[in-house]
């Protein structure tokens, strides 16, 4: 599935079918198969110079359970900060979300981040794939990012990355740069 994804290709430790299915239970939905297949294909690493994709791993930092979860936790924190912050009283703070369904942050599984402080979340409603959506940097923009991973790795490198990342964003490069067991079993161990 994405032999035609990636011009450039390193592959990265990938995840195995127990890790996949423990993810599964612990975030209590069905992965998608697009992620599977990224999961099992690519691997641990960062895709288009720019997103580093959490992936079910034995290894803390980039496990999907654990980012998913550290990425919710640290965006209510932020959240709550404006909130509590006399600077803002008055004035709740509020989401730019691309269509206007609000809800979509209730039903939000946080799965990546950009190198520009983004991070990538999935819809979860329904089953199957799940829309993947971008919340900006600024923690306020939530843009539409594809029906599939495919769709959103594709749609990135080419023009349709302004209105995924902002009109003033440039494609990227379409390139998956793998991290290997050593390297993630040595940041783990630092860790």
């Amino acid at each position: 599935m994405y032999d035609g994804v990636f011009r450039e290709f390193r592959r990265g430790f990938a995840s195995s079918e127990a890790e996949i299915a423990r993810a599964e239970a612990a975030l209590g939905f069905a992965l998608p198969d697009s992620y599977r297949s990224f999961c099992r294909e690519c691997g641990a690493g960062r895709a288009n110079a720019q997103f580093r994709i959490a992936t079910p791993l034995p290894f803390e930092a980039p496990d999907l359970v654990a980012r998913s979860g550290l990425i919710a936790h640290s965006v209510g924190a932020a959240i709550r900060a404006l909130d509590d912050n006399p600077a803002f009283a008055g004035t709740p703070f509020r989401f730019e979300i691309e269509g206007g369904d609000t809800g979509i942050l209730d039903r939000a599984c946080f799965f990546g981040e950009g190198e520009d402080g983004a991070f990538l979340f999935w819809d979860v409603q329904g089953t199957g794939e799940y829309d993947i959506w971008v919340m900006g940097a600024d923690l306020e923009t939530v843009r539409f990012g594809g029906e599939t991973l495919v769709a959103f790795l594709r749609a990135t490198q080419g023009a349709g990355v302004r209105t995924i990342l902002g009109p003033a964003a440039e494609p990227l490069p379409a390139r998956f740069e793998g991290i290997d067991e050593a390297i993630l079993a040595r940041a783990d161990a630092d860790g």
